[in-house]
């Protein structure tokens, strides 16, 4: 669902339906997105059965990995073609089933011209299970939440989760990660007349929103600068909060704050990003032939300079908001 321009009155009517969803999948979490038509991805759900449910209260922050640092955090396990037993699965399976967002504007979106899912993330799903299960891939997406994303891959309701997910310490001691795919930092959102100028002492006293289980949210939680923090399940209600004057700032990733920006010519992104995070690929522990062989296709994605996937990717959906990046972060390897 994209938003542009539309009148604040008419907001809650257009939305409505996208947070009875989203209050649907947070609790049940067995509602899977139809998989695009094109290209041979399935039209349909999928065997869901295959599939455990997860809910709230799994997969809680914690403690980060001893010894993990920042810079080490982002270190994945090399690559690898081989077909191991997480791989084997999938194969046997028939389809890979990749959580995703399908309300994150340029990254996971349903285009609701053609109710197909898009974005640069959705095309790195794409590219994922076609090297696993060739060019016919079936593709089941599922709709994930913020704060769902680590249950749905500890408890297997996803093969992996492509979703703008940060690597850091806390989370790489639940979930795997491929290397980084993406550069990106926190920063602040706000209407183009707000005071708000950046992660400073100018959010005292306002209602500043950011998706609950998200890298903002725990930044906030160590630094609020006197903010009264409020938590939504997707980035995507936060600004909606803030279109309806129920929330004065969003706190987020600058790549999604950029998209936002974009769907919204009255926010803009207020100060400089205020940390450095990475995006990776999501997934089980205990699959680390699945993340070696992610690892090879992010050779792949990365490989070709400047026709590259990855940068054909860049230029036809994040160029125009996220200008000047002139290529993917160089992978880190841990053995």
């Amino acid at each position: 669902m994209v938003v542009r321009g539309r009148r604040l009155r008419d907001l809650r009517a257009v939305l409505a339906p996208v947070a009875a969803g989203m209050a649907v999948m947070a609790a049940a979490a067995t509602v899977l997105v139809p998989a695009l038509g094109h290209g041979g991805h399935s039209q349909g759900p999928g065997p869901a059965a295959m599939h455990r449910a997860y809910g709230p209260g799994a997969g809680r922050a914690q403690p980060a990995a001893a010894g993990c640092t920042p810079a080490t955090a982002t270190r994945s396990l090399r690559p690898s073609s081989a077909d191991g037993p997480a791989v084997e699965r999938i194969k046997k399976k028939g389809q890979l089933v990749v959580g995703v967002d399908q309300n994150t504007y340029r990254w996971g979106y349903r285009n609701p011209d053609t109710g197909q899912l898009e974005g640069f993330d959705i095309d790195l799903a794409r590219a994922i299970a076609k090297d696993i299960l060739g060019p016919d891939a079936k593709v089941v997406f599922q709709a994930v939440p913020t704060n769902q994303r680590i249950p749905a891959v500890q408890q297997r309701a996803v093969d992996m989760v492509v979703r703008t997910m940060t690597i850091n310490c806390e989370r790489t001691s639940q979930v795997a990660f491929s290397t980084a795919y993406f550069q990106a930092g926190q920063q602040v959102l706000a209407p183009k007349t707000s005071p708000i100028t950046a992660f400073d002492d100018s959010l005292r006293g306002k209602r500043v929103c950011t998706a609950a289980g998200s890298t903002g949210e725990a930044e906030l939680a160590r630094r609020s600068h006197g903010a009264r923090v409020l938590t939504a399940p997707n980035q995507l209600d936060c600004l909606v909060r803030l279109q309806l004057g129920e929330a004065d700032a969003v706190v987020t990733d600058s790549a999604l704050a950029a998209a936002q920006a974009a769907q919204d010519p009255t926010v803009e992104l207020k100060g400089k990003q205020f940390t450095d995070e990475s995006y990776g690929v999501a997934i089980n522990k205990a699959d680390p032939d699945l993340v070696r062989r992610v690892n090879a296709v992010l050779v792949d994605y990365r490989s070709g300079g400047d026709d590259s996937p990855w940068m054909r990717a860049y230029r036809k959906w994040l160029k125009a908001d996220l200008p000047g990046i002139s290529g993917p972060p160089a992978p880190q390897y841990s053995d």
